[in-house]
Formats: C-alpha cells, structure tokens, sequence
C-alpha cells in the first residue's frame, strides 16, 4: 500500500484504557493506518456489563493490520505508567502518538459525591492524562510527527454546565483540557502538538447503553466518527496546530465532509442528542 493508504506506516501510538468503545475505535482506526499500538488499561479480564479486554481490543487491532500489544497497566500509578512507556519503546523503538482515552464518571452532585469518587476522576482524567504525556515526552521530540490527542471537551465556563453535570466531574474534565493547552504551551518548540477531541453528540457505546434509554441510544453516532476524527487530527503535520479542543463533527466538516448521517446509530434519526457540554454550532 501507499504512504497515502497507511500515514502512520511504522508510527507507535500508545493510549491509556482502549478495552472498547471510542478508544478501540481510534485503536482500531490507527491501525488500518498502519500504526502500532499499545494499550494500558487495566481491563485484563470482561466486565460483566462492559463487553471487551485489552487482548480482545489486541486482536482487532492486529486484524486491522496494525501492531498490538497490551499492557496491564494502572494510569493512576507513576511507576506502572514509566513501565508501560518502557515496554512500548523497547518493542516499537519508540513513540509518536499519546492519546489519553482512559477516564472515569460519576455525575453525582458536590453534597452527595464521596471523596473517594472524586479522587478517583482527579487522578484518571487529569493525572492520568498529565502522566502518560510526561513519561512520553522525551520519545516524543525525536519522532517527526509527534501528537498528544486527549479526549476531553473545549473549555466552557458557564455556570449551567456545572449545574446540569457535575462540579466534580466537570473540574475532572476541564482538567484535562488544561493538560492539553499547557503541553501545546511547553512543547511548541519541540515541534509536538498537544489537542483534545471530544464528541458533539452522545456516542454509542457499552458503557452509554447501560446508562441511557434506548430511545437516547438511537440519538447516537457510532464510535467511528471519533475514529475518524481522531485519524485527521494526528495525521496531520504536527505544526498545523496545537493547543486546541476540537469537536468530531466540525473536524471532519473541515475535512470536507458535509453528510454524517452514516456515522449515526438511526440514520433517518434528525433529533440527536448532544453530549455533555456541547451545543449545535
């Protein structure tokens, strides 16, 4: 195949989580790019309602035409975070892409959220991701393209956000937004980009099904708009931007595409449901 068929053609893409739903679907998507991916999640074994492990994830990688290999791994721990870097250099001989996929969500309000559930999504989403991106960085400077891709949503101050959401959840998230626009910040002149990427609607997943109606579920995209959507942004040459805090849809609009009823669950569906913290353009 051509450049042009596979662009990440011996590139290393490391992801923390990405036992399924979007972070599987950028797995999956980078590998039929010809990448290779390693996974740290610690998903060794099937959730009972959450279908999938980092070895299911592995083979449709490795289906896809891609490289796997699956780390069990926690994003929360500094040592098994510098390990999992360690092993993804010493097999692929380097790293070009971080995408910090891993996060954790609970939307219960300030007066009732445990500290322990806060904690939690403090030291996943905005730990977790400022930790991988750090153990990456050295490998980073020497790749010709290096991206950091952090899922998380464009920064919205609005009192209403908090309120619908979540104070603790939110401050999780837009922390990891932040990660995002510091790394841009810091690593300019390394020639590395640092960008979030974050879901205009509600995306179907295993993990959304078990939380809403069926109803909301048919107001879905598919997992592949992120994918795709993910694959523009890191394929890209890391100098045509950094620091910003894309949305799926208006990506691939840049791109050209003008009809995304093919990544929808119904696509005769014309009421989709926004996912948290967005708004039709």
């Amino acid at each position: 195949m051509t450049s042009q068929d596979r662009p990440l053609e011996g590139r290393t893409l490391i992801m923390s989580g990405g036992s399924r739903g979007i972070g599987e679907a950028i797995a999956v998507r980078a590998a039929r790019a010809g990448a290779n991916v390693a996974l740290v999640a610690k998903t060794a074994e099937p959730h009972p309602k959450l279908p999938g492990t980092i070895y299911t994830a592995a083979k449709a990688i490795e289906e896809a035409g891609g490289q796997a290999l699956p780390i069990v791994g926690d994003v929360r721990d500094e040592e098994s975070v510098n390990a999992a870097v360690a092993a993804t250099v010493e097999k692929f001989g380097g790293i070009d892409i971080v995408v910090n996929n891993a996060s954790a969500l609970d939307l219960t309000p300030t007066e009732h959220i445990s500290m322990k559930k806060y904690d939690l999504m403090q030291s996943i989403n905005a730990r977790g991701a400022f930790m991988l991106s750090r153990a990456a960085i050295p490998h980073l400077r020497k790749s010709p393209n290096a991206h950091i891709l952090t899922l998380s949503p464009p920064l919205n101050l609005d009192p209403k956000w908090f309120a619908n959401i979540g104070t603790a959840y939110t401050i999780s998230k837009f922390s990891m937004s932040l990660v995002t626009i510091g790394l841009a910040a810091e690593l300019a002149a390394d020639g590395v980009a640092a960008n979030s990427l974050w879901p205009r609607t509600t995306i179907d997943t295993a993990a959304v099904r078990n939380i809403l109606s069926n109803e909301l579920v048919s107001r879905s995209r598919t997992v592949d708009i992120m994918g795709d959507a993910a694959m523009s942004i890191i394929t890209k040459p890391s100098s045509a931007a950094t620091g910003q805090c894309y949305i799926d849809d208006a990506v691939l609009a840049a791109d050209g595409v003008t009809d995304f009823t093919a990544y929808q669950v119904s696509p005769s569906e014309t009421d989709l449901e926004l996912d948290f913290w967005m708004e039709w353009d």
